[in-house]
This record gives C-alpha cells, structure tokens and sequence, in this order.
C-alpha cells in the first residue's frame, strides 16, 4: 500500500481577499484526490492566526451577502523548529499534539500577505515544499507597478500608466489630476497590490477621478492611472514543466462585458449578470499561438513557477498585457481550471500536477 502524501493548504489571510482565499480552498478540498493525498486544512484568520481549520468544503461556499471566513477557533498551528523538520503541531484545543510531517503546502492565498511572497518566504525559511512561485515572482506578480516594469523591459506591451503614491495624491490632487487628464478617458485606478477587482475604479469622466483614487488609496499606499485599452479581453493559463521540461500554456479563454462596466469584483465570484466567461475563446491558430508564446514569456521574466493566468487585451495593434496572477482563483466559476479543462487537464490532474512539479523542483534545489 502506498503511504499517501500529506498536503498543508493554506487559505484565508489577512487580505481584503480573504474571502475568495476560502472560495477557492473550497474548490481544491472538493477535487483533491484523497486515494493519493491526506490534507491538512490550515486556516489563517483575518488577523493572520494560524488555525487547525475545518476540512469541510460546504464551510467555505460563496455567496451574495456570506461571504466565508476562517474562525478563531482557538488552535494555533506550531510550525517547524528549524529547517530539518516537516512536522508541525497544533496547541489550543487541549495538550499539544503532532500533525505529522508535512510533504508539501498548498497555499491557496490572495493578495498581500499570501501571495506577494510573504508566506513563500516563511515557506522557504522552515524548508517546506509548497506550490507555486517563490518569493521574488509572487511580489513582482502582486505589484501591477514592477510586474509592468519587468514585462516592458522583456518586450512585451503593457498598457500605459502611472504610479501615484498617497502622500503625493494628498499633497497635490490637483496637479495629478491634471497629469491624468493627459491621457485618454475611460482610465482605470487600480490598487498597485490588490487583486480579484478590489478597490479598482473605471474613470468615464474627470468628476469621477478623485473619488476612484480614494476608493483605491483604501487598498494600498501606491495606485496606478491605467490607459483604457479597446480590445477583446482574453486568458491564458500557464503551467511550469518538470525540472528539464518547458512551461505550456492552455487554450485562451474571453471575457466578455456586455451589461457591466468591467469584470468587477461581483463578475468574478458571485455570478453577477453582464458578464460572459468564454472558453476556448475563438482565435486563429496564429493569435492562440502568439497568445500562447507571451504568456510563457511573461511567466519566465518574472521567474515564475508552479502556475499562472495572464491577462491580455487583444487589440487591433496586437496583445497588450494587463495582468499576470500568480495565484488564480480556482472557485468553481475561475478562468484557470477551466482553461485547462478544455485543454484536457481535468481539476484532480490539476491539482495533482501543481503538488508532483512543486515536489520535484523542491528535490532538485
């Protein structure tokens, strides 16, 4: 009999995410093969407290008005003491006791504290395999401002910005404003690390300007004014090979905006009306390979690993890169699973190839 490997997933966090972290734990609890993997459900609470969480995916469904959170139950998660062990325990609900050694981690976070390269280097500290990319490509991926800096100086077209810092905003919010007014309306204001639509604004008039920057400015101490690109918004999801074999990428999959102003935070995870998800999307062979190409461009100039979505536009001059996601969402309405689904990678093989790569790479460090 084969002894079964134990998977830590991680979710939850401290983020303006957090919801969507449990969402998606929810889909990898429900499709985790579990003749091959034990898991080990590590919640972390709003205020960053590590729990011995439930394993329950009907604890962590997503709805309009509930959306799911870790609960402080008490437990604490005891990580290893020093970087020779993978055992962890658990103190809280009565004496201590071991959780055993733990094979790899699955973090399943969003957003900062999680996947900007926090929790990959607490990771990397106790010498824990985990999925997904390091510490440098999780930070670059979750700040659109270098993630933008990289991606331009590799060649690839990126929408044209400009990064704001709030104390300069509140100093000078008229001159900036007047900066802004350089480019062309609609703008978009993004939090420079936020993602799943958080905090993002479409600016179609100036009167608006200031009150999106605010909204922003919520999320993160740096925003960024984002030309509007016209074109057809379409993704690609990518997956790192074995140690010696390259990245592939899936077919594309189209978002396409008919009764909404843009792929909001609602569209994403709550099913809201105005938004279809097509996939795969209809490209000629040459666009789906060129799409295909950029993404593992884009995948290796930030030196990415385990999986990612890259998001373009697709223009009449070509693709412009808005974003790269280097912990997409794998609720059950996510572009990603569903990308390699219609590439013939079912959700269990997902998941399964995510945690073999991770163990693999970790083998070879």
């Amino acid at each position: 009999m084969t002894t079964k490997l134990v998977v830590a997933v991680l979710f939850g966090g401290r983020s303006s995410e957090h919801s969507i972290s449990c969402a998606t734990a929810r889909g990898v609890l429900q499709a985790i093969d579990t003749d091959r993997y034990d898991v080990l459900p590590i919640g972390i609470t709003k205020d960053g407290a590590f729990t011995l969480a439930s394993a329950n995916p009907d604890d962590y469904v997503l709805r309009p008005g509930q959306l799911p959170e870790v609960e402080d139950n008490g437990t604490r998660i005891i990580w290893p003491e020093s970087a020779g062990s993978s055992e962890l325990w658990v103190s809280g609900d009565g004496a201590d006791r071991s959780l055993g050694n733990v094979d790899v981690v699955f973090p399943i976070l969003h957003g900062p504290f999680g996947e900007d390269g926090t929790i990959q280097g607490m990771l990397e500290l106790f010498g824990l395999p985990y999925v997904g990319s390091g510490v440098l490509a999780s930070s670059l991926g979750m700040d659109k401002h270098f993630t933008k800096t990289v991606l331009q100086a590799a060649g690839i077209a990126v929408a044209p910005w400009r990064t704001i810092k709030r104390y300069d905003w509140h100093k000078r919010p008229q001159a900036i404003r007047a900066m802004a007014e350089q480019m062309s309306l609609p703008v978009f204001i993004k939090p420079a690390r936020a993602g799943s639509s958080v905090g993002v604004g479409k600016v179609s008039n100036w009167d608006e300007f200031a009150a999106a920057m605010d909204v922003a400015f919520l999320e993160d101490d740096h925003v960024l004014i984002e030309a509007g690109i016209v074109g057809r918004e379409v993704e690609c999801a990518v997956l790192q090979g074995m140690p010696g074999q390259p990245a592939r990428a899936s077919v594309a999959g189209e978002i396409v905006v008919s009764g909404r102003e843009f792929y909001d935070f609602e569209a994403k995870y709550l099913g809201a009306d105005g938004i279809d998800l097509v996939c795969p999307a209809a490209l000629s062979a040459d666009e789906l390979s060129e799409l295909q190409r950029l993404s593992i461009r884009a995948f290796e100039a930030i030196d990415g690993a385990g999986l990612a979505r890259v998001d373009f536009f697709l223009t009449e001059h070509g693709f412009v890169l808005n974003e790269i996601n280097t912990m997409p969402g794998f609720t059950p309405i996510s572009m990603f699973p569903r990308c390699w689904q219609e590439t013939g990678v079912s959700y269990p093989e997902l998941i399964d190839e995510l945690i073999q790569v991770a163990l693999a790479h970790h083998a070879e460090d």
